[in-house]
């Protein structure tokens, strides 16, 4: 008898990812939805909500017919009780029982954990982490995210929201991060953090393609027009990149340290860069991490790119069912 397939939400800032998902990791019907994250709330569960009836419509299926539903979403989950305690991606969401309210609903099995967490699940199981039983996923994008593999499981901690890993703190002289703290890792490595430091230079009289690239206007520098202007042989450009990678280097250093992971896995937007960053990171690890587990890591690039979080949220629905 063949297992039931599992719809898989991925709430994001931007936009809400729904897809029903068979147990072989096949995607069979996806979608996208605005998040319109602004709105608070209520607006936000309103959407996800009609995203979830919009993939039945979508894929002529109902819940009688589904293993269960999995959300991913960003912010510091506790899963162990289905909310969202806060989320930098989703103004206004404070401990919101998210998994109740789409279980209340649909009457079905429902879960939610971090989408970082899911990500690194769906590379564990599906793509760049198959076979390795030990390894760290890094999102970086907007934000930086994480996902901890320990002995081929999904690592939680002690209330469901471990893996923050782009807030721990890399110069406590650092720039303010979204989170409140100052020199997080997010703050010094990640998009937002590559384009405003893009910006700071040029808007302190620093010369750059990118002032063309941008015709002029250099609050619409990114992350990917900072790479367009590197690859062109933009040095302010290439500087900047450099510098974000010497501190992403630095968190995998510590992580390397502390975890001794067989593999740490990059994705998100930023990981586009492909070696232009990834070089000098894991040259900085090199460095500073111990020499044995240094030399045993590998940091190699994501393969499933924007369907990681969807993936693994449903590969964790699969499991919590096994589990029973």
């Amino acid at each position: 008898m063949q297992e039931l397939p599992v719809l898989a939400i991925d709430v994001g800032g931007t936009k809400i990812s729904a897809a029903i998902i068979s147990n072989r990791g096949q995607i069979i019907t996806k979608e996208y939805y605005l998040t319109q994250a602004d709105e608070g709330p209520q607006p936000v569960i309103n959407r996800i909500l009609s995203a979830i009836d919009g993939i039945f419509s979508l894929g002529n299926i109902d819940s009688s017919q589904l293993a269960g539903i999995s959300m991913a979403a960003a912010g510091i989950i506790d899963s162990n009780r289905g909310r969202i305690t806060f989320s930098p991606n989703l103004p206004g969401w404070c401990d919101v029982p998210l998994r109740d309210i789409v279980k209340e609903k649909y009457l079905i099995d429902t879960f939610l954990l971090n989408d970082a967490s899911a990500a690194a699940l769906g590379e564990h199981n599906l793509g760049a982490g198959k076979g390795v039983d030990d390894l760290i996923l890094l999102t970086v994008g907007t934000g930086i995210g994480g996902g901890i593999i320990i002995d081929g499981k999904l690592y939680f901690g002690s209330c469901g929201s471990a893996g923050e890993i782009g807030h721990m703190t890399i110069d406590v002289n650092g720039p303010m991060c979204s989170c409140g703290n100052d020199g997080c890792l997010e703050a010094l490595a990640s998009g937002t953090a590559i384009a405003r430091e893009a910006i700071t230079r040029i808007n302190q009289g620093e010369r750059s393609a990118l002032t063309e690239i941008v015709d002029g206007k250099i609050e619409d520098i990114t992350a990917e027009k900072v790479e367009m202007a590197a690859r062109r042989g933009d040095s302010l450009a290439y500087e900047v990149i450099f510098k974000a990678a010497n501190y992403l280097g630095v968190g995998m250093a510590n992580l390397v340290n502390i975890f001794n992971p067989e593999m740490i896995i990059i994705g998100g937007g930023v990981a586009n860069m492909g070696d232009l960053l990834l070089d000098p990171a894991r040259q900085v690890v090199k460095e500073r991490a111990f020499s044995l587990p240094g030399e045993a890591v590998r940091i190699v690039p994501a393969q499933l790119g924007n369907d990681a979080g969807l993936l693994g949220a449903a590969v964790f629905a699969f499991q919590q069912k096994l589990v029973k």
